[in-house]
């Protein structure tokens, strides 16, 4: 295993961390008497199989069902320095309420402290105001800190690239020493958020590469066949790990072989074959160029309004990005999933679909100079009609 300095934390993190989302038994948080045999003993051989490699870095959250309780059936029988442990609270009004919920979060886990808290979902102002007020999450937490129950206080964040700098340039209480964020090969937008928290020594874990990142643990023929000899999973570690400002990516393993693929990057990061790296990344940018006429599926995404400054709050980046993603390499399966998500008032996917858009006034927003309204209108049309769910 690799391990890099996680920031101003000083924690030697490996550059593969096990992310338990995908592996505890329920999204409630049942009686433990519920949990089955089955599923505690999958949880335990994972645990097994990242610390074999090296993986000494677990990642849950107060939100994740049954997580904490069956991470906390197992932890006391491990060293406590033989891992590091990192929970997640989601912030509220009411800073007791956040401090309470971490103190069951201990409880459920087992132990006497975390190495890692992360205040959870800042994916707004109103979140992160909920943090950095006077009085509010953040000082909670440092109080927290103070009692010896938490070393390190960071942030977790599906936000928007600017509420994202935002909360990395936070001062107040401390700010935060490092941050769980989203970044991928397929969206660039937070590689300035990336950037700027390596210049202020925040450590960066990135989310989800491999399913938010493109589903990459199911890629299309046509995606697979671009990223050969790489899969695109490993395509796309080697993309995250190559920025010097990336610390460790979360694998969210299910199964104790889901960390084998991932594990083919150790060899990669050392061996360092650049041209053959960039001759994928050539292929696959000119097939995109090919099919939509950009080189990357988010070229305009910074050129174009947010969804709330749009006719029918419309998130046009977004859409526009999907439609991109399903022509140009045929993720067809990602792209629906993720278009489906829009129209539900989400803050991590905010705005609407462009159902609409065919009836629909484009003229008022400002839009880059080679795209008249009329184009953005059609591809909107073109784009739904793609990534709508009834489509096979």
């Amino acid at each position: 295993m690799l391990y890099r300095r996680f920031g101003k934390t000083d924690l030697a993190m490996p550059v593969i961390s096990f992310g338990c989302m995908r592996s505890m038994q329920s999204w409630q948080d049942i009686p433990a008497a519920e949990v089955t045999d089955q599923s505690q003993q999958n949880l335990k051989k994972i645990i097994a199989a990242a610390l074999d490699s090296g993986i000494n870095h677990f990642e849950t959250a107060h939100g994740y069902g049954t997580s904490e309780q069956q991470l906390g059936r197992i932890l006391p029988e491990l060293k406590r320095d033989d891992f590091i442990l990192q929970t997640k609270v989601v912030p509220s009004a009411d800073a007791d309420e956040f401090t309470a919920k971490v103190r069951t979060s201990l409880e459920r886990l087992r132990v006497k402290r975390v190495d890692l808290l992360g205040l959870h979902g800042i994916n707004d102002h109103r979140s992160l105001w909920y943090c950095c007020r006077k009085n509010g999450c953040l000082e909670a937490a440092r109080k927290l800190q103070d009692e010896g129950l938490v070393d390190h206080v960071g942030l977790s964040s599906h936000a928007p690239l600017d509420v994202l700098l935002d909360a990395l340039s936070c001062a107040d209480y401390g700010g935060f020493d490092y941050a769980n964020i989203h970044w991928y090969y397929i969206l660039d937008q937070n590689r300035t958020a990336i950037e700027y928290a390596a210049s202020r020594d925040i450590g960066i874990f990135i989310i989800s590469p491999s399913d938010k990142g493109g589903h990459l643990h199911s890629p299309s023929e046509k995606l697979q066949e671009l990223c050969s000899p790489f899969s695109p999973m490993l395509f796309n570690d080697l993309y995250c790990l190559d920025n010097p400002g990336v610390c460790t990516i979360g694998i969210g393993a299910s199964e104790p072989h889901h960390f084998d693929e991932h594990l083919n990057v150790l060899s990669w990061l050392e061996h360092d074959d650049r041209e053959t790296f960039n001759r994928v990344e050539r292929r696959l940018r000119d097939i995109m160029c090919a099919e939509t006429g950009f080189e990357r599926p988010d070229h305009l995404w910074e050129s174009l309004p947010t969804w709330d400054r749009t006719p029918g709050n419309i998130n046009i980046r977004m859409v526009l990005w999907l439609a991109n993603l399903f022509e140009a390499w045929d993720m067809k399966t990602y792209g629906k999933e993720r278009y489906s998500m829009l129209n539900h008032g989400s803050n991590w996917v905010p705005g609407n679909d462009a159902e609409r858009a065919g009836t629909l006034d484009f003229s008022q927003i400002p839009l880059p100079e080679h795209l008249s309204a009329e184009q953005l209108q059609a591809m909107l049309v073109t784009a739904h009609d793609l990534l709508k769910k009834d489509r096979t």
